[in-house]
């Protein structure tokens, strides 16, 4: 063998000794980030984030594979009630209101929250409701106060999109005038109002009900008919607040037989940690990897549900800092 062959294997063997070596430290730097978050991740979330939240945890699981998310949907009220009067453990809350993690957790059962996506109401059907080939944005109401006709909401106690329901119809009859009789609505069909918006899905599938008030990313995600309702109705607009706010309904408070007034406003939902989360190292990652706009909010978004992502927020400074690029400390 010639010195310029053996000159030449001898390179090549060099070479891929060399790379290997790189891989394999590569693969373990991989792994070890993936070992050192581990472990059962409870997760609280809203109804109405069901079909996103699976995708994200699907995604989430790929890149730290060693946590078990457990996840448990139900109304946000009623999310945030198992945290402050049922003491259930929890590393992470997702709310369709950021305000219920504000007035009902901060500062007791958590320090802080982040806004991340926005949303709007829409009065949802299939093609077998009565009335479906009749109904518009200009004479929804009128259908819905056919006897003929049945729709369902969600408990204004225990879902913020049964509040928002009420909310909304209060403020159409502002909109359209006495012709939308706000009583007459909300004392109609009372039997099928649901502990949660998704609740009043299989109400429809089963055509027990012909409409259900309920957000426009729910409606997209099972790929159900719905009438658009102005920005002045829908609770959509945040630079409507103002009137928005000239409604309001009473809701259960924090203890028994005590109520609180619930004002209109945009919807905004938020997230955070609660201060004895079990897992916090995985409560910490999970919340980076939900509110990155490359993970969780790429998810979200092609769900129907828009990025607010950075939001002010008046307790940025307990934020831990991993997640304070999500927020932003002053108003703008």
């Amino acid at each position: 063998m010639s010195k310029k062959i053996f000159k030449t294997i001898v390179i090549l063997l060099i070479s891929a000794i060399l790379t290997s070596c790189g891989g394999n430290k590569e693969k373990d730097t991989k792994s070890d980030k993936d070992t050192t978050i581990s472990g059962e991740l409870i997760l609280f979330h809203a109804g109405s984030l069901s079909v996103p939240i699976k995708e994200i945890t699907e995604k989430f699981n790929k890149e730290y594979p060693n946590v078990k998310v457990l996840s448990e949907a139900a109304g946000s009220v009623e999310c945030a009630k198992k945290i402050s009067e049922l003491n259930k453990s929890c590393d992470v809350f997702v709310s369709s209101d950021v305000k219920i993690i504000d007035k009902n957790l901060i500062p007791d059962y958590a320090e802080w929250s982040i806004k991340f996506a926005s949303n709007e109401m829409v009065i949802a059907y299939n093609e077998k409701s009565r009335k479906s080939s009749e109904i518009t944005k200009d004479n929804w109401y009128e259908v819905l106060q056919n006897e003929k006709v049945a729709f369902g909401r969600a408990d204004p106690d225990a879902d913020p999109c049964g509040y928002r329901s009420v909310l909304c119809l209060k403020l159409a009859e502002k909109y359209y005038g006495e012709k939308c009789n706000t009583d007459r609505l909300l004392k109609k069909d009372v039997q099928h109002i649901r502990s949660k918006e998704v609740d009043l899905l299989a109400l429809l599938e089963s055509n027990t009900i012909d409409y259900i008030f309920i957000y426009k990313s729910v409606a997209d995600q099972h790929k159900l008919k719905y009438v658009t309702l102005p920005d002045e109705v829908n609770l959509k607009n945040p630079e409507m607040d103002s009137l928005y706010s000239t409604v309001s309904l009473k809701v259960k408070g924090k203890k028994p037989g005590e109520t609180k007034v619930q004002k209109g406003e945009a919807i905004i939902y938020g997230i955070t940690i609660p201060k004895n989360a079990p897992n916090m190292k995985a409560a910490w990652a999970f919340v980076e990897f939900f509110l990155n706009k490359t993970n969780g909010m790429k998810i979200m978004e092609a769900n129907g549900q828009l990025s607010v992502i950075p939001s002010y927020s008046p307790l940025y400074d307990k934020i831990p800092d991993l997640l304070k690029q999500f927020a932003v400390k002053d108003k703008k």
